[in-house]
């Protein structure tokens, strides 16, 4: 008796990856039964072991092409049946994949579980739905089988090929295993949850049950056969808040074609398993099974970025794509889209969106609280901020022309985005992230940034207040939608919270946006006291970054807030900026207010505060009048750092100590933490810009501070 459907039997020997797509295309359009996911795991894996493990054995010279002779697959351990090549055929070296082979290996996975099939035969309950026991057995049996070492970030150790003829399996794999074991029994209820960076199995009649099966590192054997249950674990990145893409059988199809690694070394990949790999995944992509899955577009888009498909989408457009889906399926809870997108952009030396593509990634790993078990996204992050993120400031300092990121606004409020989520990310953890690795990058590339491009970003600190919430949709801005270019206020959401996302986690706005730090936007040294403030005079405060303020208003309370000077020529003992122009305001009249829709102000013929009109003439002061980008902070780190980050001179000790106060800075042997951390960053700028003010000859306005020196 065969195993298979004479539909299928009659597909092989598969010679090229045409009869591969053959195949899968015949699995997955089989309207009575599912697809099957040993036979598919076997195949691939079989393939992808052939052409790459079996390239390092025989020590033939890595290349980005498989060219190593004797391909014999299914050779591993002398186990299984032996096979040819299609080299002598077709002039490549894809393996001939005969049926026997793959009827033997199929064999050979179903007697490993026949112990599992006496006892449900014996069983006085004929359930189709698994349950936990049974799911346990079948990871007993593939655990136990399996060789006693580790094989964590090892390639080629995800197919049921590698188990069959090796006993071996990485994380992945032996999920899937067990999957695939419970479908072979006869259960369509059992499938995988798959995080970024873990994979565990849901099942029932619901499929809201949910039951531990593979290892996470090291020493945490012991979970399997628990639940995933809510805690303190379900609120970290490895278990994505309860936001696991949950397969169906074709997106276990998907699994297997993602999990497919063409790697030869870690510079080199096969071509041909690469390309079977792409044409798989756009067969998924045309079915339609890869919309939920954020990670397969992922996949398909860096093999797209490598070898371009001929009238297909290309590779930002699926990075694209992977992003919505999160946003759409997911919360937007995954962290990789971005990093793919921001990957990409690094590469095509689109530094912008790069920045904005990051921040992203940080909104979204501000909603976790850190664990030790994300060590992987932890180096993900740490790459960017100790990497990329200087190399990028490496090249744009060079020449340093007018089109230079440093000279973008939004690029230092997406930095500052991206720094503030990994801050966030920290609160709440068992174990803190930043140390002064992590400071000495950040303040050399805050450095790179001169105070008048700094001065120009709109530093707003969310509002943790519950009752000052009213959570509504953001409005897209730009490619991303990442930094708001208009005057408006955004609450924060809360961690692990159910709040749908748009676009970035800082698109939230809030009722009361008129509640405002005034000493500190006034720049003032002593306590500031949180009040709500009319549109006009908030708009009013808002413009002492760009004028000159009167001294006697400053020192006495008399005159008019701002000077007549021009920045370009101080007046003594004024702090000026050399890089704005400077307009005199005087007291709004009562025809003339500024609106309650618009906090930005718009200075008219009279030097008086006039309200937004619309005017048809083209050329008015207001398409004169660039909009300055908005960053809203999070983290109690950052609202400490507001003032530091937008002084005239940095203090980047100051800078360092805050962001490692968490880490370092000790009160009776209690970290600080929330409102703690907060007012000692508070008092770290007071302190700052008191010693700016005391030290100041009154010629700093005309001095920008010395560019850091490049490493």
């Amino acid at each position: 008796m065969t195993e298979f459907c004479d539909d299928v039997i009659k597909l092989f020997p598969l010679r090229a990856i045409p009869d591969v797509i053959k195949l899968f295309r015949q699995q997955l359009n089989n309207r009575e039964e599912e697809p099957d996911l040993t036979l598919l795991s076997i195949v691939t894996g079989l393939i992808e072991h052939s052409l790459t493990t079996k390239v390092l054995e025989s020590g033939a010279p890595a290349s980005g092409s498989s060219s190593a002779n004797n391909n014999n697959n299914g050779e591993t351990g002398g186990k299984s049946g032996q096979a040819g090549t299609a080299s002598d055929s077709t002039g490549g070296n894809f393996p001939i994949i005969r049926y026997d082979t793959i009827e033997g290996l199929y064999k050979r996975f179903k007697s490993v579980l026949a112990p599992i099939e006496k006892l449900l035969v014996k069983s006085t309950t004929d359930s189709k739905f698994a349950n936990r026991e049974i799911i346990k057995k079948v990871s007993d049996i593939i655990w136990n089988s399996l060789l006693r070492s580790s094989y964590k970030d090892r390639a080629h150790l995800q197919s049921l090929y590698s188990y069959l003829c090796g006993n071996k399996l990485d994380c992945f794999g032996v999920a899937f295993a067990v999957v695939a074991g419970c479908q072979m029994l006869g259960y369509r209820d059992v499938h995988l949850a798959i995080s970024e960076d873990h994979v565990w199995v849901v099942f029932g009649k619901t499929g809201d049950e949910t039951i531990e099966v593979t290892w996470h590192g090291k020493g945490a054997e012991d979970k399997r056969g628990q639940s995933v249950a809510p805690g303190v674990e379900s609120q970290t990145w490895l278990y994505v808040a309860g936001n696991p893409v949950v397969c169906n059988r074709y997106m276990e199809v998907a699994a297997i074609v993602s999990a497919i690694n063409p790697s030869l070394t870690a510079t080199s990949a096969c071509l041909e398993v690469a390309d079977m790999q792409q044409q798989l995944l756009w067969l998924l992509y045309d079915m339609g099974h890869l919309t939920r899955y954020p990670m397969a577009l992922g996949c398909l888009g860096e093999l797209e970025e490598v070898e371009p498909t001929v009238g297909r989408k290309n590779c930002e457009q699926l990075y694209n794509e992977s992003v919505r889906s999160s946003q759409t399926y997911y919360r937007n809870h995954h962290v990789y889209p971005y990093t793919y997108q921001g990957g990409y952009y690094y590469r095509k030396n689109m530094y912008r969106e790069a920045f904005a593509s990051w921040a992203d990634s940080s909104d979204v790993i501000r909603l976790y609280n850190y664990s030790r078990d994300d060590e992987e996204i932890y180096k993900e992050f740490l790459d960017i901020a100790n990497e990329l993120i200087p190399q990028v400031m490496k090249l744009e300092s060079s020449g340093h022309s007018a089109r230079s990121i440093l000279r973008d606004a939004s690029c230092f409020a997406n930095l500052l985005r991206f720094y503030d989520g990994i801050c966030k990310w920290e609160e709440g953890s068992q174990t803190p992230i930043l140390h002064i690795g992590w400071a000495k990058p950040l303040v050399a590339t805050i450095a790179k940034f001169d105070h008048d491009i700094r001065s120009q970003v709109i530093i707003k600190c969310a509002d943790q207040e519950p009752q000052a919430q009213h959570h509504v949709f953001g409005h897209e801005n730009g490619k991303n939608g990442t930094v708001a270019l208009k005057d408006e206020a955004l609450a924060p959401p809360e961690k692990g919270s159910h709040q749908q996302q748009h676009h970035n986690n800082n698109n939230i706005t809030k009722v009361d946006a008129n509640i405002t730090n005034v000493g500190r936007l006034l720049g003032g040294k002593g306590a500031a006291v949180a009040t709500a403030l009319p549109k006009s005079l908030e708009a009013l405060v808002g413009k002492c970054g760009e004028k000159l303020l009167n001294p006697e208003f400053l020192l006495q309370g008399g005159g008019q807030p701002f000077t007549t000077e021009e920045i370009g020529t101080p007046v003594a003992g004024d702090d000026g900026d050399s890089g704005l122009l400077s307009l005199s305001l005087t007291q709004p009249s009562a025809e003339h207010t500024v609106p309650s829709n618009n906090g930005v102000l718009k200075v008219g013929e009279a030097s008086a505060v006039a309200p937004k009109e619309e005017d048809t003439t083209k050329g008015t002061k207001d398409e004169l009048e660039p909009k300055r980008p908005v960053i809203v902070l999070y983290s109690q780190k950052m609202k400490g750092l507001k003032d530091l980050l937008l002084a005239e001179k940095l203090n980047t000790n100051a800078i360092s100590l805050q962001i490692t106060a968490q880490s370092q800075v000790q009160v009776g042997g209690k970290k600080l933490r929330g409102a703690q951390l907060l007012a000692l960053g508070s008092s770290l700028a007071a302190s700052a810009l008191a010693h700016h003010h005391v030290t100041g000859d009154g010629n700093e306005g005309n001095t920008r501070p010395k560019r850091a020196r490049r490493e």
